[in-house]
């Protein structure tokens, strides 16, 4: 089996806010697909003209919470890991901060060669800036 194209997708209930978000964190532009196409709730994340990203209109969506341990939350399925330079992890956590993402676990040393800290983006969804 030869797979031809990959990218994740992402549910979210503003599909635009979501899709501008991920855009401007990966160096990207978004694509929204036209109202008379078969998916008009549908965004593209494109990087390097290539798709990286799917965003999917889901009203009902309900975001992950962090850490999904106890019983009674919405686990996260699943979450990137976006690797930065150890000198630009501030940099980078202040960055997606001002595109909207909301800080939901520091790293235990910020100051140890490898570590992360947890976000999550527009909708919810869980990502680290990593370094290491």
């Amino acid at each position: 089996m030869r797979i031809m194209t990959r990218f994740i997708v992402l549910d979210a209930a503003d599909i635009d806010a979501e899709a501008a978000f991920w855009a401007a964190v990966l160096g990207g532009t978004v694509r929204a697909s036209a109202q008379d196409s078969a998916y008009p709730d549908w965004r593209d994340v494109r990087v390097d003209g290539e798709v990286v990203l799917g965003v999917q209109f889901a009203p009902d969506h309900v975001a992950p919470q962090w850490p999904g341990t106890a019983p009674d939350r919405q686990r996260q399925q699943l979450h990137w890991d976006l690797y930065v330079a150890r000198d630009e992890v501030a940099s980078a956590c202040r960055e997606v901060s001002e595109l909207g993402a909301r800080l939901l676990q520091r790293a235990d040393d910020p100051e140890a060669a490898d570590g992360f800290h947890v976000f999550a983006d527009p909708a919810g969804h869980p990502f680290c800036i990593c370094w290491g």
